[in-house]
């Protein structure tokens, strides 16, 4: 018997279009977990959205935003709605470690924690290997990544700098090293893609948040089933 997921999905298929339908399952082909961002103390909301919607583009579904100094802030004109479609994971406990906090989730979910820093005992980004899942920190824009990142991170990662600036902005950033990463494991024999159960959640999910008053119609739904 189909699960109570399946059924509801299939019941809110009828109000999508084909076009629609069609489109839902060509972006949940491409999504992954294989890689994820964490983005530790960004203050500047224009770079944390940016980076989000990065991440959206690309096809990854987990964002890990770590919340010391600074809390998380949205500019809706830079996501443009790209927050809709992705899992953001805050860490913002008062009084803890929340990197040393996400860093433990990460380690427990099987991820290779890259934090990116300039330092010279540093990998390239485009030398990394791509045998398990892996997490990319980015620092905050004035310190970088901390020293505890620095420190409990199972390597460094830098991109190479060919200029007289010697920087470049956190979305940027996110963007080269996310594309590198994604086109190697996307050429590679690993497994990439969703499961079959995270694709089912993932579909309602989505179906949830494109069908209007979804709320309602779920609810008369399964007053119908009991």
């Amino acid at each position: 018997m189909p699960s109570q997921e399946k059924l509801i999905t299939d019941h809110f298929s009828q109000y999508l279009t084909e076009h629609r339908k069609q489109f839902i399952e060509k972006v949940l082909a491409s999504r992954t977990r294989y890689v994820t961002l964490v983005l530790e103390d960004i203050y500047q909301s224009q770079n944390a959205s940016a980076a989000v919607r990065t991440c959206e583009c690309l096809g990854i579904q987990d964002i890990h935003i770590i919340e010391g100094e600074s809390k998380y802030a949205v500019n809706k004109q830079v996501l443009k709605g790209a927050n809709k479609w992705i899992d953001l994971h805050r860490y913002k406990m008062k009084g803890f470690n929340n990197t040393e906090i996400c860093f433990r989730k990460l380690q427990d979910l099987g991820y290779k924690i890259l934090a990116t820093d300039p330092s010279p005992d540093g990998l390239p980004i485009s030398e990394i290997a791509l045998d398990n899942k892996v997490a990319i920190v980015m620092g905050s824009e004035h310190k970088g990544t901390s020293a505890f990142a620095l420190a409990h991170a199972d390597q460094k990662v830098f991109i190479p700098m060919f200029g007289f600036t010697e920087s470049l902005n956190i979305s940027v950033s996110a963007a080269i090293c996310l594309n590198i990463l994604l086109t190697k494991v996307r050429a590679s024999n690993v497994e990439w893609q969703l499961s079959e159960q995270e694709l089912e959640t993932l579909r309602l999910q989505w179906y949830r948040k494109t069908v209007r008053r979804s709320d309602l119609i779920e609810k008369e739904f399964l007053r119908s089933l009991s």
